[in-house]
């Protein structure tokens, strides 16, 4: 006999099977956090998945579907049905364990009370890629007006990783905070920790619905640890060619060593995602730096120092002839602001680094452009919410308006000795702690009203150890 959902919603009782899969997999809300725990077959842990977050899957959906709209013009189904058009083929042929994963999430959705097609699916994990590095190659022909190249990739993300004389005790330390507008950034409080019955178990930050991290914080039983920071005004895309999702899925489910990461993050690069990796090996305290572009590509790795993620590419190749307005030099962009405080805040804290360093430099609020403390767009803990930009100018530029709802929505940091443990410790909200009030910045700032029943507040949380 079937019930209904709040909605209305006719919901089929579990079956022995379903029930038996759940009963393996867990969800616990902590501290701004979902941490949710899946394991075995594809659709199994596929079905755990999309059951156990199939209210926050419904809320982000609508929140998209609305915001998409708004803020490029074309539908949210739009991008869904192009992601079938152009991904679901090419995952088909690479990963086909992956899309029963996909599956799996959306016959889990659906027991749940959240109809959803596998297209739909396929579509979610799409969107980022779709809408930020496919779109800016067609636009023009949906628009009457030129697109501009690059104009979508914006800067997501910063980071650090260091090793050897850098850390407290010569292992490794990581450390990644997520930039994103606040109206997306709201669904990434997701810890998933995927024990798959084929390969590495995985523990990465991500959204409902996601089969990747996305934005992008890994842990592996390999020993590797993993993070990136979004190559700022990027422009080349394959459509042919494996998406990035995908390919970093597939890299951290697989991959044994470094070397081996690379290779498969780069089996099929479509352009897709374009980013700077960091990646460390806690067997060999071996940490790495990985700009990958479309047609270009640059590896350097070490034992001893460290590397850092600012969102502009340091190869001259990447950096001039596949990306536009990066900001490379000016400390008036977030780009190069960051860039020049990176080095700055390693010095200071080198051969002291360890997790509470690590928490306390993703907090760093120091404006290198007005020498002072000043939270704005340019310090690494970002705050462009209160940022009235008086001192840039370039439409092009990374959200380039004054007060613009976006910046820092969180904190990761984790070290070899928790990697060792499939752990790590994370901060939803602001990575300095700040709080962030909806209907107070809307009140203030009513250029952004249309915003209102999406956006969604965000108040102080405390640094929260996830243990494997």
């Amino acid at each position: 006999m079937s019930t209904s959902d709040t909605d209305g919603t006719e919901v089929e009782p579990l079956s022995a099977q379903e029930r038996t899969w759940l009963s393996i997999a867990s969800r616990a809300d902590i501290n701004g956090w979902l941490h949710l725990k899946i394991r075995g077959g594809p659709f199994e842990r596929g079905f755990q998945h999309g059951y156990l977050v199939a209210a926050e899957y419904a809320e982000a959906r609508r929140v998209y579907e609305a915001l998409t709209f708004q803020t490029l013009g074309m539908e949210y189904s739009f991008f869904v049905d192009q992601a079938c058009k152009y991904h679901r083929p090419v995952i088909e042929r690479v990963a086909p364990d992956l899309l029963e994963e996909m599956r799996g999430i959306a016959a889990g959705l659906t027991k749940a009370g959240v109809p959803a097609t596998l297209n739909e699916i396929i579509g979610w994990n799409a969107y980022e890629e779709l809408t930020g590095y496919w779109w800016p190659t067609v636009a023009q022909n949906f628009s009457s007006i030129p697109a501009t190249a690059g104009a979508m990739a914006k800067s997501h993300c910063s980071a650090f990783i260091a090793t050897g004389s850098s850390t407290v005790d010569g292992d490794i330390v990581l450390g990644h905070q997520s930039f994103t507008e606040f109206w997306n950034g709201q669904f990434m409080n997701m810890i998933l920790d995927v024990e798959p019955d084929d390969g590495c178990r995985m523990v990465m930050q991500a959204c409902p619905g996601w089969i990747a991290s996305m934005t992008d914080f890994w842990v592996t039983s390999a020993g590797l640890v993993v993070a990136e920071t979004t190559i700022v005004g990027f422009a080349g895309y394959d459509i042919q060619k494996v998406p990035e999702y995908i390919r970093a899925r597939k890299a951290c489910q697989r991959a044994s060593d470094i070397d081996e990461w690379i290779s498969l993050l780069e089996a099929g690069n479509n352009g897709g995602y374009a980013n700077m990796w960091l990646v460390g090996d806690i067997k060999t305290n071996e940490i790495a730096k990985y700009e990958q572009g479309l047609k270009y590509q640059s590896f350097a790795k070490k034992t001893d120092g460290w590397y850092f993620g600012d969102n502009v590419p340091d190869d001259p190749r990447i950096r001039n002839l596949e990306c536009a307005d990066t900001g490379y030099n000016d400390v008036r962009q977030q780009t190069g602001a960051r860039r020049t405080r990176w080095p700055q805040l390693l010095s200071q804290y080198d051969g002291a680094i360890d997790t509470s360093a690590g928490q306390t430099i993703l907090s760093d609020t120091f404006d290198v452009y007005l020498m002072r403390v000043n939270p704005s767009s340019r310090t690494i803990c970002a705050h462009y919410d209160i940022d009235p930009m008086e001192y840039v100018s370039d439409p092009n530029g990374v959200w380039n308006v004054p007060f613009f709802p976006g910046g820092s929505v969180d904190g990761k940091v984790t070290t070899s000795t928790m990697a060792r443990n499939m752990s790590l410790s994370a901060i939803f909200g602001r990575a300095n702690g700040a709080p962030f009030d909806a209907d107070e910045f809307l009140r203030v700032h009513p250029q952004w009203n249309w915003q209102q029943g999406y956006l969604k507040s965000r108040p102080h949380q405390p640094w929260t150890v996830f243990n494997g």
